[in-house]
């Protein structure tokens, strides 16, 4: 005879039992903090971390000494920065469309 696996029981959530309207409510009444991530797709922007401009990706043999050997330098268009460590911003689907419309507008 086949036997099932016991299945546990599913739980109500604290936030429930307690009166909570929403799991960020019962996370701030208990005094930890609510992360806003965007809802749905999330896209990344690199950003220069001087000026905030745009950034390229720059190819080059790693031959020589003074590039690193991770093979992600990045320039900035606006300041001429190069660099490994650029500024990230993560964003919605409709304000990286608005972006990519702003780039394609500059070339």
């Amino acid at each position: 005879m086949f036997k099932m696996p016991k299945i546990s029981k599913i739980q109500t959530p604290d936030w429930i039992r307690e009166g909570y309207d929403s799991p960020a409510e019962y996370a701030k009444a208990q005094g930890k903090s609510v992360d806003k991530k965007p809802v749905g797709k999330v896209y990344k922007i690199k950003k220069c971390p001087k000026c905030g401009g745009d950034v390229r990706v720059v190819l080059s043999n790693m031959d020589s000494e003074e590039e690193s050997n991770t093979g992600k330098q990045w320039q900035c268009k606006k300041c001429k920065w190069s660099g490994e460590k650029v500024k990230e911003e993560e964003v919605d689907e409709d304000t990286f469309l608005d972006y990519m419309d702003k780039l394609e507008e500059k070339e």
